[in-house]
């Protein structure tokens, strides 16, 4: 991979990435190694942009697919992956989460099934319900709904963790 193209097309959308990877993965190691692999898959893919979505939607989906699909094989395989370091300020950024109520928040994430990781996720970064459905390949009149039912279960389990 170039590093124009790290520049340019994948480092603008880190951000997005850093999340997703997160929210499926539960060490460092892990995280690092889906990170990689979305980064590798965005540039195999590049030519198959058509740009009938904007380029972070994009990204958001292949993302979430890749992050499934690498979850699916490491349950099904007990497989893991090899590694290479990510750039220093990535490592910063995925280490730096910060407060504990954002840990707690990512640790109930991943107790939710692995789409509604995924829906949750686009939530928070504030998408529509017609971009998520767009991203997870459902539509717009489930989004509200799931929402909804994915929201009272965070609340459940943060509930429960605080007792």
């Amino acid at each position: 991979m170039g590093s124009d193209f790290y520049l340019a097309y994948i480092l603008p959308h880190a951000a997005i990435i850093i999340k997703i990877c997160r929210a499926y993965t539960n060490n460092q190691e892990d995280f690092e190694d889906y990170y990689q692999e979305v980064c590798l898959q965005i540039w195999r893919s590049k030519d198959r942009f058509k740009e009938q979505c904007e380029w972070s939607t994009w990204i958001y989906r292949l993302s979430l697919n890749v992050c499934l699909t690498y979850l699916k094989k490491a349950k099904n395989n007990h497989q893991h992956f090899v590694s290479d370091s990510l750039p220093e300020e990535l490592i910063a950024d995925s280490k730096n989460f910060g407060e504990q109520s954002i840990n707690q928040l990512y640790a109930a994430i991943r107790q939710l099934s692995e789409i509604d990781r995924g829906v949750i996720l686009l939530y928070l970064e504030e998408k529509t319900y017609q971009e998520i459905a767009e991203i997870i390949g459902s539509n717009s009149n489930n989004i509200g709904v799931r929402i909804k039912r994915i929201k009272e279960r965070l609340n459940k389990i943060l509930n429960i963790e605080e007792s």
